[in-house]
């Protein structure tokens, strides 16, 4: 994985999937139940260590990624963060900016120490080749969740916050980008090799919006990081960028750039394999489908990537109705694959 981050040759394609600890597996299932709510199994370092490593004993994945949630970082501000089954995050929405003033900056790193003791713990369980992956959501895509209340499928709530009162809606923007150089920062001292922003809802953003709080906060963190710890490689998950990938990739400095479902192989080949490591992208639906329609498509993206800097995934995360059998099926593929 970090070679191949790097640019350094490999002798065969790295992978990971993510979400790849999740409700798709019996074993994840028993132990969430055993955690009680959500934020308690985050919160639980042995029981967040054992659903880290759960995919990593079945199939031998290239990387584990701390399990953990992008919303922990609101939770740790102050924020009131709760997750409802059948509803998914529910937070006490921040519609002024007056509530920002109430959010504890200083504070995040102390409360999330239950969070970096699942990654020294990981630290001392993974096999050396095995890498540590620490993650943060990107500001854009938290500041959807704490200014909604909720994910909603066109962000428009702090969307419109942001058109009719851009300078306020800046001020979150920047309390997150301190508060995830802050949570990064702290996961890397813990142990991880190297971390993941996830911006998934930056597709939602058009261009102008989308280089203030995306880009531009992305790559804030990673020159902060990167101050702290020269060399460490970072991944961005600009979901649904497109084109402006391009940019998002040069301008941020990112070590990778993971690649969703709608970007085309041979164009991401084109465009952004000389200026980073790319990831991804195969469908997570065609990993429940299984088959020939998947072995095909895996093929194609490898036959079209692998030729440069590559790490295989999905285009999004694993969906709970995925057959880990299939999972199986598509990593010994990927092992096999001739560079």
């Amino acid at each position: 994985m970090i070679r191949a981050l790097k640019g350094e040759p490999v002798d065969r394609t790295p992978i990971w999937l993510m979400r790849q600890a999740g409700r798709y597996l019996p074993e994840y299932r028993k132990t969430r139940a055993e955690a009680g709510s959500f934020l308690d199994l985050c919160y639980n370092p042995e029981l967040a260590e054992e659903v880290s490593l759960q995919p990593i004993r079945r199939y031998g994945l290239d990387a584990a990624i701390l399990f953990s949630d992008i919303l922990v970082v609101p939770d740790a501000l102050g924020q009131e963060v709760a997750f409802k089954e059948g509803e998914g995050p529910v937070l006490a929405p921040i519609t002024r900016v007056e509530q920002l003033d109430e959010l504890d900056l200083g504070g995040v790193v102390e409360r999330l120490q239950p969070v970096y003791e699942t990654v020294r713990r990981l630290k001392r369980s993974l096999h050396a080749e095995t890498a540590l992956i620490g993650f943060a959501g990107a500001p854009w895509t938290v500041a959807t969740y704490m200014v909604g209340g909720r994910g909603s499928p066109d962000q428009a709530a702090a969307k419109l916050w942001a058109y009719r009162a851009p300078e306020a809606f800046q001020k979150l923007i920047d309390l997150l980008t301190e508060a995830t150089i802050l949570h990064l920062s702290a996961q890397v001292e813990a142990g991880a090799e190297l971390v993941q922003i996830f911006d998934t809802w930056a597709g939602s953003l058009p261009e102008t919006q989308f280089r203030a709080y995306s880009l531009a906060p992305t790559a804030k963190i990673v020159k902060a990081l990167r101050g702290k710890f020269p060399g460490l490689p970072v991944i961005g998950f600009p979901r649904g960028s497109g084109a402006l990938a391009v940019d998002y990739a040069r301008d941020t400095q990112l070590s990778g750039v993971s690649l969703d479902t709608g970007v085309s192989p041979a164009w991401a080949a084109k465009n952004l394999q000389s200026i980073a490591c790319v990831q991804g992208n195969l469908d997570p639906l065609l990993l429940v489908a299984g088959g020939e329609c998947m072995r095909s498509a895996a093929n194609h993206i490898l036959d079209t990537l692998a030729g440069g800097p590559f790490i295989f995934n999905l285009g999004h995360g694993i969906v709970p109705q995925t057959p880990p059998e299939h999972v199986a099926e598509l990593v010994e593929l990927v092992r096999s694959a001739k560079r």
